[in-house]
């Protein structure tokens, strides 16, 4: 019987059980990587593959990171606190970010790591004055007002200044809002847009537009940024364009049939979104992008790594079917 297991490099995947995560080890087993994870607790192994080393590593703690790093040629730290909700204190999932990052890369140095990718966010590039272009990896939010936002760009600005001082080979990776097929429980709050879509939870839609990518290409960016010579030190956006609420509601409805029935169609008023935001902390995280087109450019990834992003009506109706497999619509896609 012939051994299929991967010899080719250990790497470590932090968050590998979380949505983009288990998409980066799938494709790095399937390119002949060996992989290692964390996983913030023992029951959470059991979402990761069998070939596949985990490790119990929390980014609020110090213990495991150093087994966790031993022995790698490379480190992929995804893993990174989402709020559900905007905090009562930004430091909630500030402090959570910047400390969690630093201590996968302290360990990632001690390890003697050759190559260490971080994902950041679009959050801590477009979130500032308009440019009057395209967002670029030139760029930085200033003072954004969402705790989310100001985690990554305060995680992301400690990364670079720990790389710069002990030399440390570091790549980032700034995604924009993730969609695609999960392939854990776990997923992002744009997939669970896509659910609430089709299960007929929003009654309206606000006029929200956002720079998406499919998180298969996500994960294929990690793994380019990894291994191209002229990738360290340096950040790339991945996006594969802007989508609005209306234009992802109305391709469910032409393109799913009866299982989009429940998927509104009439516009909520800005005024509206921002009124309710005041008593409802979901909708106070969404509030400041009500009306607001953030457009970012991905050409570096091309032109510096060639790497290219599927279109992103196939992603979204990628995405629904998803859902449909995992038993999560009311209304399954024949």
């Amino acid at each position: 019987m012939t051994d299929h297991s991967p010899t080719g490099p250990l790497v470590l995947v932090t968050g590998g059980s979380g949505f983009l995560g288990a998409h980066c080890v799938d494709l790095l087993l399937r390119r002949g990587h060996r992989v290692r994870t964390t996983v913030r607790s023992p029951a959470r192994r059991a979402a990761v593959p069998d070939r596949v080393d985990a490790v119990v590593a929390d980014l609020t703690s110090d213990d495991g990171w150093a087994q966790a790093a031993a022995g790698c040629a490379a480190v992929l730290h995804v893993a990174s606190p989402f709020p559900p909700r905007e905090p009562r204190h930004p430091d909630e999932v500030i402090v959570p970010a910047r400390e969690g990052t630093l201590r996968v890369l302290r360990a990632a140095l001690d390890a003697g790591v050759r190559r260490t990718v971080v994902t950041s966010s679009f959050g801590a590039i477009g979130y500032g004055p308009d440019p009057g272009r395209p967002f670029t990896e030139a760029d930085w939010s200033e003072d954004p007002s969402g705790a989310y936002i100001r985690s990554k760009v305060v995680a992301e600005r400690a990364a670079w200044d720990f790389a710069d001082r002990h030399g440390l080979p570091l790549t980032v990776v700034n995604p924009t809002g993730i969609l695609g097929p999960p392939l854990t429980p776990d997923y992002s709050q744009y997939v669970v847009l896509i659910e609430e879509l089709l299960n007929g939870k929003l009654p309206a839609l606000p006029r929200l537009t956002y720079g998406l990518v499919d998180v298969r290409d996500v994960a294929d960016l990690h793994l380019r940024a990894m291994t191209h010579p002229d990738a360290v030190g340096e950040r790339f956006i991945a996006t594969a364009g802007l989508m609005s609420f209306q234009d992802i509601a109305a391709l469910l409805r032409a393109r799913l049939g009866p299982a989009a029935r429940r998927v509104p169609a009439r516009t909520v008023p800005d005024l509206a979104v921002r009124l309710a935001a005041r008593v409802s902390p979901r909708l106070a995280m969404i509030a400041p992008d009500v009306g607001v087109v953030r457009p970012a450019t991905a050409d570096k990834a091309r032109a510096v790594l060639g790497w290219a992003a599927r279109p992103l009506e196939e992603t979204v109706l990628d995405t629904a079917a998803s859902l449909s497999r995992l038993g999560r619509l009311r209304s399954p896609i024949a």
